[in-house]
């Protein structure tokens, strides 16, 4: 979502690098093609006018531009400021012996599958969540709901039609009397747009359910829109906290930089596919790395770590084989995707060429080139003759040319493993790394 402003602010910030000494006019010059980019990017204008603001009065000072390397110390007040504008300091839902969530936003904002994305969530840390289809005006929201309780293996209470909100929280008692659940996650009504209808009957049941919590979903795509709908909620219900939708998608990124200035209320999460487990706990200083090119390791780290380490990994690079290979790219897939993965990685970005971006096609071509082999030819790649490179390419529906191709990447990928298992022993680096 931040790659257009991403790859605004980097250039901006890579004219300033190499100068020597900054000048005020250097760094005003700069700051106004912050600003440019910002307001492009759908931010609203008092904060992008606020975050132009707070940044030049901290970087026109003789500290900073007769510092040593005035460029970078300009960059780590334009992050610094960055992570404050997007909320400071991360913040989660506050988690007690029992919870109550209230989720409540427009239709198609994302809601019940986000629902259904934080029973999936708490439950694999030993949470034993319920979801409440409370959507009195819709039995679609209620079946997809339904269905998403299915998938993740809670259990799901269902309303009537036109059901009084003191039913609701009545059934709600009656049920955890049966089957205790320490996390309640209601999906409330939604409707295309506010009206006093929802609003009454939203504020009703929110009385009486008395949340611990009341999360707002925004879809970030709909852009400033969405903060006036923000603002609203809160004026008449309250909101303790936002979830901001589809941030996997390619649009401007404003609504999310703006979305704590201008409500007040932090980011609890990010959707970032519509995988169950495609919900990340927002960090402001992870997301502002990204934006500036920093990379992200924490989040890469995290990734890594919730993927089970393969027993089965070879102990010497010489046994590296192109089963292991594919063990490491589906391994790395579960991981998301390879370009995002790359954004994760800090000066990644600089190491490709202009435009340039990695083909996850060409990944599923890799896979069905080594899934063609027989388990012997993936063990010793060394028996893959000419005749056997046809037979593969032909199962794969590739061509002879895309094996050749891929053996050809697998011999450079081991070398270049060797150097770097080699240097990282040299250096007391990682040498227990595995391959990928």
């Amino acid at each position: 979502m931040f790659q257009g402003l991403g790859d605004k602010l980097q250039n901006v910030f890579e004219n300033l690098r190499g100068r020597g000494k900054l000048t005020e006019g250097d760094v005003k010059a700069a700051l106004r093609e912050v600003r440019i980019a910002l307001l492009e990017a759908d931010v609203n204008l008092l904060v992008a006018k606020d975050f132009v603001s707070r940044v030049q009065e901290k970087a026109i000072g003789s500290e900073v531009l007769m510092s040593l390397r005035p460029d970078e110390r300009v960059v780590s007040i334009v992050h610094d400021e960055l992570v404050e504008t997007l909320g400071g300091k991360a913040q989660q839902p506050q988690l007690k012996e029992q919870n109550l969530w209230m989720l409540v936003g427009l239709q198609g904002s994302g809601k019940t599958t986000t629902a259904g994305k934080l029973a999936y969530k708490y439950k694999s840390q030993g949470r034993r969540p319920l979801l409440v289809a409370a959507d009195t005006q819709r039995p679609a929201a209620r079946e997809q709901l339904a269905i998403i309780a299915k998938q993740v293996g809670v259990p799901i209470l269902e309303v009537e039609d036109n059901e009084l909100p003191q039913t609701t929280v009545e059934r709600i008692n009656d049920y955890l009397k049966q089957d205790y659940r320490d996390l309640i996650i209601v999906d409330t009504a939604g409707r295309l747009q506010i009206d006093e209808l929802l609003m009454d009957e939203l504020d009703a049941l929110h009385d009486l359910l008395a949340p611990d919590e009341t999360m707002l979903v925004i879809d970030s795509m709909t852009g400033q829109q969405s903060l006036d709908v923000a603002q609203t909620f809160d004026a008449r219900i309250g909101v303790s906290g936002l979830v901001m939708t589809k941030l996997d998608g390619d649009a401007r990124g404003g609504a999310a930089l703006s979305a704590k200035q201008v409500t007040g209320k932090p980011i609890y999460f990010g959707g970032i596919s519509e995988k169950l487990d495609g919900l990340e706990p927002f960090y402001p200083d992870r997301v502002a790395g990204r934006i500036l090119g920093m990379g992200d390791v924490m989040t890469l780290i995290e990734k890594a770590k919730a993927i089970e380490a393969d027993e089965d990994a070879p102990a010497r690079i010489d046994e590296f084989s192109l089963q292991d290979m594919l063990t490491q790219m589906q391994k790395l897939k579960q991981m998301g995707s390879f370009s995002d993965i790359l954004k994760m990685i800090p000066g990644a970005n600089k190491m490709l060429p202009p435009g340039a971006d990695v083909d996850d096609k060409q990944i599923a071509r890799i896979e069905a080139i080594i899934s063609s082999m027989t388990e012997q030819e993936r063990r010793r790649p060394r028996l893959l003759n000419a005749s056997r490179r046809k037979r593969i390419a032909a199962g794969s529906g590739t061509s002879v040319q895309d094996v050749n191709r891929l053996m050809k990447n697998y011999e450079q990928m081991k070398k270049m493993m060797k150097k770097m298992m080699r240097g990282g022993k040299k250096r007391g680096g990682f040498p227990g790394m595995p391959p990928m």
